[in-house]
């Protein structure tokens, strides 16, 4: 039986208060994505458009038993189409936000990162996974762990502030950022601690704005007070971070599994950078997790739109 995860639960409720985005659902050609689709469907969180080949897309529902006869589709001939052609709808103003069906990951950011016919912003693209995590009062975003492997710190200011807004779309208050290394002080022979404390002069400086930051911090002494204290770490984010910002790719995605599989947490996937934001799910992924993505997906879309933060306390 699936955990209970009640900040997912939090999240879904309010992307529902909100109403649905209209999600441009790139490639949905096997079970698993047409499935997510029409849940979150179901569930008042997306107005799905289905990009692909229809012929095949309705091959998948009959032999999955799922009814799309109310959903609309956008015919394409392969793969790569159907991403760019998601992407286009977005440019159309048919769609607030993208939704990875059954393709690469690969083919659908090549479309999104297009120079000419993409839909880049000034800032980099990166990925959160915001994680409902058993006995945290709140949940915990990681970054980045599934688009930029090995992050400059030019990378990382972006990367960390995307984290940032997303956070405050999701109403922590206050956002406090653990940049993640194995040690909590500043080594010349560990790059990742040197970058931690360049970003937190960025902070002091207002390079970086909306959070408070701290780092190099080590796991332990960024999530528990009690490390932290052991550790004689005085300040509002060790012990306590909301948002943890991995060195690189490898570390951070080897922490959200780590998390998922062995502590039984559940993890929502988007990317942000774009115009619109990209959901990102796995064949992995629980049914709520999935809904999860949409939720997040939906209120950043009206935030992009209304320019408020909508999640309630």
């Amino acid at each position: 039986m699936e955990r209970p995860h009640p900040h997912y639960d939090r999240l879904i409720a309010a992307a529902r208060h909100a109403g649905p985005a209209t999600v441009a659902v790139a490639h949905p050609c096997d079970r698993n994505s047409l499935e997510g689709a029409l849940d979150a469907a179901r569930m008042g969180l997306i107005n799905p458009i289905l990009v692909g080949p229809a012929a095949r897309i309705r091959e998948v529902a009959d032999e999955a038993r799922l009814d799309i006869s109310a959903l609309p589709i956008v015919d394409t001939e392969h793969s790569h189409a159907s991403a760019a052609r998601a992407v286009q709808l977005v440019h159309e103003g048919q769609a607030t936000a993208l939704m990875k069906g059954s393709l690469h990951t690969d083919e659908l950011m090549g479309a999104v990162v297009a120079t000419a016919t993409g839909l880049r912003t000034a800032r980099r693209l990166s990925h959160c996974f915001i994680m409902d995590v058993p006995d945290r009062a709140e949940p915990l975003i990681i970054t980045d762990a599934a688009v930029n492997i090995v992050p400059t710190l030019a990378d990382k200011v972006d990367i960390v502030q995307n984290a940032i807004d997303l956070a405050h779309v999701l109403r922590f208050n206050p956002v406090k950022v653990a940049i993640l290394a194995a040690v909590e002080t500043v080594s010349s022979k560990m790059p990742s601690t040197i970058d931690a404390a360049a970003l937190c002069k960025m902070a002091d400086r207002g390079q970086i704005t909306g959070a408070l930051l701290d780092g190099p911090l080590a796991m332990d002494n960024a999530i528990d007070p009690e490390a932290a204290a052991i550790k004689h770490l005085v300040s509002p984010v060790a012990g306590r971070a909301n948002v943890l910002l991995a060195p690189d790719l490898e570390a951070g995605n080897m922490l959200a599994k780590s998390l998922t599989f062995m502590a039984g947490a559940s993890a929502a996937g988007i990317v942000l950078g774009a115009r619109v934001p990209v959901i990102l799910t796995s064949r992995a992924d629980t049914v709520q997790a999935r809904l999860a993505s949409c939720a997040v997906a939906v209120l950043v879309a009206h935030s992009k739109l209304s320019g408020a933060r909508i999640l309630g306390s």
